[in-house]
């Protein structure tokens, strides 16, 4: 991560100041002035690096002047200097509500008119259009165009989005679309052949190509996009041709379930795997021998039942997944939002469907695969900015080398830490947060509750309606009003669950009369594995110099140190907190760092080993001219 030297500093405050002498000379000119000065600018963008902080300091001062009279909104100074940060490839931190989609604009528009295709990728649809919305006046008075990928557009409205100067999309969104130039092109691609083609051929593999290049991103949310996501590789399947799978599956699954945990499996929770004993592959071959055909096969027998036992033991309803409209539906863990056109692979899905009983959807066969460290490492210049980046900072910069730079609020931080309260299960802790919410009700603050699951969402709602507390849920079944609920979480008495990542890029702004109240308050019900994602969800509160509060109320009982802590340790942990001792809550404390910083550990090495499976795989295809 790098630190704020005096070097460092004295060059931020110099370029601030550039850019304030600009903005000096720009306030006076009328709109066709202003026209002109953006020709002018192009061209000298176009001839100089765009990280010269002369030229640089000119395009931000004509964006802010823009910005002002378009939007009525003026960057500050934090803001410029997040901009600036972006402009040299490098992450930005800044707190939650510093205004990053404003700050976005000033690195976006100068690569813009330097003439590079510029990305802004965020987490989510909605996202993307209203930045693409919201924004729009600030490009479109630079001459610039911008359009928007969204989820469901056809390959012509997606050519043409991505043909504009500046595209907003998600990170599924663009990925999968790269992977798709990838198999336009297929093993030929050579340039001449390509020519040619555009000069013989009726539809040339070049102009059904989706994206112009990865030249020029720009990633929000920069921890979950390029850190979290990066465990799970980019797949495109196509259908195949897999006879009596019903079947199969339904076989598979009365299999698993005469099998017994300990003598015949073992659950690994910590790396979500099935690992069958000895004696569990003899039940197996035993049990397997009334079906024959497929089952006579000892790995494809195994294989069959241990994807039977992880739908069964590791993926739940719920938590995992939603039954929605007859369909299995993946719920994003980091998002908390649904993923109804994506599929869990090698025959999982179509396993959870059977335990389900839904329709079953054809099991399908790998067209092309690329991990997420490996698609963003292709752009020519990449940036981030996040409320979150400090913790992986090591990360960022090994993989994509990309430098965490914090930067300061443009408002003291107002934000207040109760303690953390503890209990033995998860019936006391929940108990627990529905008394507390009804204690902070009374001073009439919005509460924002964050849970780690539909279900605990749905279970915590049960509780208040039973103290008739009036609330909203925002969960994966109601992603489509998102952002209206996290919008009005802030309003004087409002009560709102949602599972921890939903709304995030949404501000929260208080109502009349909150902050005389304290301001918004936060209960964590659940931390997650990896720390700075419960920062996020404490960051809800307390933005922009406003009063607000949080507290964690958790149990022993909780998944995280279920998971990832000896049993020992929590049973010691358990029978000091019935004793009440002193130093309980102590040891709670260091249980629960011990289970993030194994969490933590554990996904690291999961995405370390899938970027060193994705350049393996690079190089042994490389023989047969096929890089994806």
């Amino acid at each position: 991560m790098v630190r704020w030297t005096r070097s460092r500093r004295a060059r931020a405050q110099a370029f601030v100041h550039l850019v304030s002498r600009h903005g000096d000379k720009l306030k006076g000119l009328s709109e066709i002035e202003l026209t002109n000065v953006a020709r002018d600018l192009r061209q000298q963008l176009r001839r100089n690096d765009i990280e010269n902080d002369s030229v640089t300091a000119q395009s931000f001062a004509l964006v802010r002047e823009i910005a002002q009279r378009r939007l009525r909104m003026r960057h500050y100074n934090v803001q410029l200097i997040g901009g600036w940060i972006l402009l040299q490839g490098m992450a930005a931190e800044m707190e939650a509500g510093e205004g990053k989609t404003l700050t976005a604009t000033l690195p976006a528009c100068t690569a813009a008119l330097a003439g590079f295709p510029v990305h802004i990728i965020t987490v989510n649809d909605y996202l993307a259009a209203r930045d693409t919305e919201l924004m729009k006046p600030v490009y479109e008075a630079l001459g610039l165009t911008v359009g928007t990928i969204v989820q469901g557009m056809s390959a012509e409205e997606r050519r043409r989005a991505y043909g504009c100067d500046v595209t907003y999309c998600t990170n599924k969104e663009i990925a999968f679309d790269y992977l798709k130039d990838r198999i336009t092109l297929g093993q030929k691609r050579s340039r001449t052949q390509l020519q040619l083609e555009r000069l013989y051929g009726k539809t040339p593999r070049l102009q059904r190509l989706l994206l112009r290049g990865l030249c020029f991103a720009i990633v929000d949310e920069a921890d979950s996009v390029l850190i979290d996501e990066a465990r799970t590789p980019l797949i495109i399947s196509g259908a195949g041709n897999v006879m009596e799978e019903q079947k199969l599956y339904e076989q598979a699954l009365t299999l698993a379930g005469q099998l017994g945990e300990k003598n015949d499996f073992n659950v690994h929770g910590r790396e979500r795997r099935i690992e069958l004993t000895v004696n569990g592959k003899r039940r197996i071959e035993a049990l397997s021998q009334q079906y024959g055909g497929i089952w006579s096969g000892t790995q494809r027998r195994e294989e069959l039942v241990r994807q039977a036992l992880t739908a069964q033991h590791l993926y739940s309803r719920d938590k995992h997944y939603l039954v929605k409209d007859g369909k299995v539906q993946i719920i994003d863990e980091y998002t908390g939002r649904t993923m109804p056109d994506r599929s869990w692979e090698q025959g999982l899905h179509q396993m959870i469907e059977t335990k389900e009983d839904c329709e079953l959807t054809h099991r399908r066969e790998t067209l092309a695969r690329m991990s997420y460290q490996n698609f963003f490492r292709r752009y020519l210049h990449l940036a981030g900015m996040t409320g979150t980046a400090q913790e992986v900072a090591g990360e960022l910069w090994s993989v994509y080398r990309m430098n965490v730079v914090v930067v300061p609020p443009n408002k003291p931080i107002g934000r207040v830490a109760e303690r953390t309260e503890i209990h033995s299960t998860t019936d006391e802790k929940w108990k627990a947060v529905a008394r507390h919410v009804s204690l902070i009700h009374v001073m009439r603050r919005p509460i924002l509750v964050g849970t780690r699951s539909v279900e605990a969402s749905e279970h915590l709602s049960r509780l208040l309606a039973a103290e008739n507390l009036d609330h909203r849920v925002l969960n994966a079944r109601q992603d489509a009003e998102e952002a209206k609920i996290i919008a009005q979480a802030g309003k004087l008495g409002c009560i709102t669950v949602a599972t921890n990542m939903a709304g995030r890029g949404t501000d929260i702004l208080l109502g009349p009369g909150v902050q005389e109240f304290g301001g918004l308050h936060v209960v964590i019900t659940e931390l997650h594995e990896a720390k700075r994602i419960d920062r996020q969800l404490s960051g809800r509160c307390g933005r922009q110099g406003d009063p607000g509060s949080y507290k964690a109320v958790l149990s022993l009982e909780d998944e995280l140190p279920t998971v990832y802590v000896n049993r020992f340790l929590l049973k010691l942990a358990s029978r000091l907190m019935a004793h009440e001792w002193f130093f309980s809550s102590w040891i709670f404390g260091l249980v629960m760092r011990i289970a993030q910083g194994s969490a933590e550990r554990l996904h690291a090495g999961m995405r370390r080993d899938l970027l060193k499976m994705d350049e393996r795989l690079d190089t042994a295809l490389a023989f047969s001219g096929q890089a994806e």
